[in-house]
């Protein structure tokens, strides 16, 4: 029996030892995160209506502990009413986020921390919205406690933002941001777009919005129409109408669209860099999985 207890140590060490992390005697020799006395703290925004618990759930998923020092605030519905026109001061607010500014040109990340809480609002989702918004250069992480639409996340990245630049957003583009976040999800939830394609959508109806600068709601809708088909999305009447509205709105806006899509491609390229050439590695998975399954074998053979 002693011995029998004595094998299943060892496996179990075998196992976690493969699977904890390489770098995992080195850290005691990681220096600590410095503050940033250029472009200040993070700031971590709070959702009103979160318990203390949920509070305290959110912190753990945005890792505020791991930074030397942070600026917290929490939005309310009455931040909702500021940003958003015709909004209800009234709604719950429980999506959080924690935005890290970055020097200019270095664009905008997104993560959702706890992707399954966010039911319908995607990181292209957000970092679309946000440049519209008129927003760059920033980290962002977006968290909540419980299963969320997402979408009071961005009054509270829009509020942040504001403290940590001391800039203030023009209402009419944080509006029409908002419209476009709706129009997004309506076109993922209801319409049946993967989010993927929602995303290519609307930043190929800008960048064409830039080039071509429509002068009429008519030569919007030829361009929202043109990129339907290039695409192959099918939109219902109702839908497509929602769509050509709010490009309309986004082409009467002072935005620089070229920035914009740069800043998009460099959310590409960051989520290509982090996870692509793994997942693409065929020959590394096929020896995790070949390595699991000697391991298996050798293991059920010594209680043979």
């Amino acid at each position: 029996m002693k011995k029998t207890w004595i094998k299943i140590l060892t496996a179990t060490m075998l196992v976690f030892g493969v699977m904890a992390p390489a770098t995992g005697f080195a850290s005691d020799n990681t220096p600590p995160k410095a503050i940033d006395e250029k472009l200040g703290v993070p700031i971590v925004v709070y959702g009103a209506n979160l318990s203390e618990a949920e509070k305290e759930s959110v912190k753990e998923s945005l890792k505020v502990k791991e930074d030397p020092e942070v600026e917290e605030i929490t939005v309310s519905g009455q931040d909702l009413v500021k940003y958003i026109k015709d909004s209800n001061s009234s709604s719950r607010m429980y999506s959080s986020a924690k935005i890290t500014r970055k020097n200019a040109g270095e664009g905008l990340v997104i993560e959702i921390v706890t992707p399954s809480n966010i039911t319908q609002v995607t990181s292209e989702m957000y970092a679309n919205a946000m440049l519209t918004a008129g927003i760059e250069d920033a980290t962002v992480q977006v968290a909540a406690p419980k299963a969320v639409t997402g979408h009071s996340a961005l009054v509270g990245i829009y509020k942040a933002y504001e403290v940590t630049t001391g800039e203030k957003l023009d209402t009419d583009r944080t509006d029409v941001a908002n419209d476009e976040l709706s129009v997004a999800t309506t076109l993922t939830q209801s319409a049946g777009v993967d989010d993927a394609k929602v995303a290519e959508l609307l930043t190929e109806i800008k960048k064409d919005i830039a080039e071509s600068k429509p002068a009429t709601k008519e030569e919007v809708e030829k361009i929202v129409q043109e990129q339907l088909n290039k695409l192959e999305i099918n939109l219902s009447d109702k839908d497509r109408q929602l769509l050509v509205d709010l490009m309309n709105k986004i082409s009467k806006l002072d935005i620089d669209f070229s920035q914009w899509s740069k800043q998009l491609d460099d959310i590409s390229n960051t989520i290509k860099d982090k996870f692509g050439s793994l997942m693409e590695d065929k020959g590394f998975w096929d020896s995790v999985k070949n390595f699991f399954a000697n391991l298996k074998d050798t293991i059920a053979s010594w209680f043979n």
